[in-house]
C-alpha cells in the first residue's frame, strides 16, 4: 500500500482529505515535519484561505518540497494548486513556489455571476493526464473559489468555464494540481485521487 503524506501547515480541511486518500486505497497520514513527508511515496499539499498566509507557513520547507517534486509526485488541492504556481494576485503580488508557470487572478466581475465560484461545475480535460484515467469529459467536481491559476494550455490538465475558461487542474513533470476538492467531488474525485496513488 503506497504512502502519502497530507501536509500540514496550518490551513486546510485535512481530515476529509485523509478520509479520501484512505477510501482511494492509499495509507494517508497528517504531518507537519517535511522530513517525514518526504520519506512517503506521495505529498498531498491541501489548502483553504489565502495564498500569501500559506506560502508564508511554506517558506521555511518550501526548498525541500521543491527538491521532492524532482523524483516523485505532489498533488496539490484548492489553495495547494495555487501555491503550486509562480505568482498570485491575491492581495498584492507574491511569491509562488514556481512549480508551474503562470499567475493566480481573481475572477473579474460580471453580471449574474457570484464570486466565490461555489458548487458542481464541469471539467474539459485537454491533456492526457494520468490523474483522469478512466473520467468522463464533462464529469462534475465541486469547487469553492475566488481565483484562478492562469497558466499555458500546456500545463493545462483540464479546463473549466465560469466567467471565464480557467484550468481546473495542473501538471508540470510530477507537480500536480486540482482546483476543485476531490475528497468532496463523490465517485470522481475518488477516482482521480486513486489515479494519482497509481501514480506513485
Amino acid at each position: 500500500m503506497k504512502t502519502v503524506a497530507i501536509l500540514d501547515y496550518g490551513l486546510g480541511n485535512l481530515r476529509s482529505v485523509m478520509r479520501g486518500l484512505e477510501r482511494s486505497g492509499a495509507h494517508a497520514l497528517i504531518t507537519a515535519d517535511i522530513e517525514t513527508a518526504s520519506s512517503a511515496d506521495g505529498i498531498v499539499l491541501p489548502g483553504v484561505g489565502a495564498f500569501s498566509q500559506g506560502m508564508e507557513q511554506l517558506r521555511t520547507i518550501q526548498d525541500t518540497l521543491i527538491a521532492y517534486v524532482r523524483d516523485a509526485p505532489v498533488l496539490g488541492i484548492c489553495l495547494g494548486m495555487q501555491m503550486l504556481m509562480e505568482w498570485s494576485e491575491e492581495h498584492g503580488l507574491h511569491r509562488g513556489l514556481g512549480l508551474v508557470p503562470g499567475t493566480v487572478r481573481r475572477f473579474p466581475k460580471e453580471d449574474g455571476f457570484k464570486v466565490p465560484h461555489m458548487g458542481w461545475n464541469t471539467i474539459r480535460i485537454n491533456n492526457e493526464s494520468p490523474l483522469f484515467d478512466g473520467i468522463p469529459q464533462e464529469s462534475y467536481v465541486y469547487f469553492v473559489h475566488s481565483y484562478y491559476a492562469d497558466t499555458a494550455p500546456e500545463y493545462r490538465a483540464s479546463t473549466t468555464s465560469y466567467i471565464c475558461p480557467f484550468a481546473s487542474s495542473l501538471q508540470n513533470g510530477n507537480a500536480f494540481g486540482v482546483q476543485f476538492h476531490p475528497e468532496k467531488s463523490g465517485a470522481v474525485g475518488l477516482k482521480i485521487l486513486e489515479n494519482f496513488i497509481d501514480l506513485l
